[in-house]
């Protein structure tokens, strides 16, 4: 059975987590994934910016992962439902960053948002807010999982 090759949102904690001794296994894996084309990568120029004071091999991951990806560029309609996001109180304006990584992806046609943020992005409270705003904006939901979550192990080894 062919498998659908799914659009994935990276966020900023992915790229670093490369370089991170906690998340950088899950992290190289799910990199992994993409240059073999497992998923399809869809970033933004909010990751390219949020990793302009990031170290030089941060840098040079996500300079060579844009062979790789697509770019989601910032528009009012993701502005919109940023602030949505931000209207109905999942994060506050001090994490208006964050709201804007899950209003891309979702306008950027994602089916998964990857990231580390567990404290305003992949959150057991947080997400079926997000995707009750989504529903509620006229959007689909979407899927937020770690890095971990999203990886296809080929053999319990990898676990």
């Amino acid at each position: 059975m062919n498998r659908r090759i799914l659009n994935v949102y990276a966020d900023t904690s992915v790229f670093g987590g490369v370089f991170d001794d906690e998340f950088t296994r899950a992290s190289q894996l799910f990199f992994d994934m993409v240059r073999r084309g497992d998923v399809n990568l869809v970033t933004s120029v909010v990751v390219r910016e949020e990793l302009g004071p990031a170290p030089a091999e941060v840098v040079s991951l996500f300079e060579e992962m844009l062979n790789f990806a697509a770019i989601v560029e910032i528009t009012q309609e993701a502005l919109q439902l940023q602030e949505a996001y931000m209207s109905a109180q999942i994060v506050s304006e001090q994490w208006a960053a964050d709201a804007l990584h899950v209003a891309l992806a979702t306008i950027g046609d994602c089916s998964i948002i990857v990231s580390w943020n567990f404290r305003h992005i992949v959150h057991f409270s947080k997400i079926p807010l997000y995707n009750a705003v989504n529903t509620l904006s006229g959007y689909s939901g979407i899927a937020i999982h770690s890095p971990v979550e999203t990886i296809y192990y080929e053999d319990e080894e990898d676990l």
